[in-house]
């Protein structure tokens, strides 16, 4: 579901409270299961908090060199320490500002436990039950891609936790030119993580290379939140880490719209900015809709591009 073409857009940085989550960590075996154990999605430790996400500690913002997140209220806190934390990353041709701040002042240090995450991924704005089915039409520089997101029986051990695999293919002229495996986990709060996937490239029907594969608790990578408990306006926060190579971060930036695309028109939908510091130009725009999940993708900077839902299966 998290795909590397991701759209984003850019984001207002109001200051407001900084929400603290806790999250916790294990070894990162893998295992091919058909039944998810004691994890799912993308899950990290029972957030706390008064504002934002469910269960996540809310820490006012102080004004001080980058050690608070000038923009938004982060989901469940990631933060151990952000006091002394470098500065986040800024964006060319933005006065020095990011499109996202998440608010741990570039210090990120989720404390991952598995014991926080549940088995089941039933979060309303990104739901995962085995056989769930979504078919995606990509529309980017004259090129159509279809792209179809199934929800496997297959689970993978990720530092820990029990995650569930989500497949992700996308095909040009019915030529298939990605297979991806993304790791989802949920915590007992609701929050979504994500903790990797596996990329297979393909160029004229043959395998070309891995690149943009990555795993939580590897290599210094660490999970995010994909999708929080509580999506609240303004609560911004990191859905991956790692460091140069994977820098994806989101930010709700509407709660209660509403939106019309092939799949049908929807209510009560969530918009979400997303941003990568690696790719500072480029900025998302993507809604998600209760009971489905993601519904649209639109390119606001750096290019134009615009996915959409063409058919949501849910399981039999």
């Amino acid at each position: 579901m998290e795909r590397k073409r991701k759209l984003l857009k850019t984001t207002i940085g109001l200051s407001l409270p900084i929400i603290v989550l806790t999250a916790a960590c294990g070894d990162d075996g893998q295992s091919a299961s058909t039944a998810p154990s004691s994890g799912a999605e993308t899950a990290t430790s029972a957030p706390r908090s008064t504002s934002g996400t469910a269960g996540a500690t809310t820490v006012p913002a102080t004004a001080g060199p980058a050690s608070t997140a000038p923009g938004t209220s982060a989901p469940p806190d990631t933060t151990d320490s952000a006091s002394t934390a470098p500065a986040t990353e800024t964006t060319p041709g933005t006065g020095g500002e990011p499109v996202i701040d998440p608010g741990d002042g570039g210090n990120y240090e989720p404390n991952i436990d598995p014991a926080d995450f549940v088995d089941a991924i039933d979060n309303p704005y990104m739901p995962l039950p085995v056989g769930a089915e979504w078919v995606y039409e990509s529309r980017e520089d004259k090129e159509t891609e279809q792209v179809k997101v199934i929800v496997t029986p297959k689970t993978k051990q990720v530092m820990g936790i029990t995650t569930t695999v989500v497949r992700d293919t996308v095909h040009i002229d019915g030529e298939l030119v990605e297979d991806t495996y993304d790791w989802f986990a949920q915590d007992g709060d609701g929050n979504v993580w994500y903790l990797g996937e596996t990329v297979k490239n393909y160029e004229n029907g043959r395998f070309a290379d891995s690149e943009g594969s990555w795993e939580a608790g590897v290599d210094g990578a660490l999970p995010g939140i994909v999708m929080p408990a509580d999506p609240t306006e303004g609560m911004a926060y990191r859905q991956e880490y790692w460091e140069g190579e994977a820098e994806d971060m989101g930010e709700v930036e509407d709660v209660g719209g509403s939106q019309a695309v092939p799949a049908g028109q929807f209510s009560d939908v969530i918009t979400t900015t997303d941003w990568n510091p690696l790719e500072p130009d480029v900025v998302e725009e993507k809604q998600y809709a209760p009971g489905v999940g993601l519904i649209r993708e639109t390119k606001v900077a750096g290019g134009k591009a615009l996915v959409e839902l063409i058919e949501f299966s849910p399981p039999a």
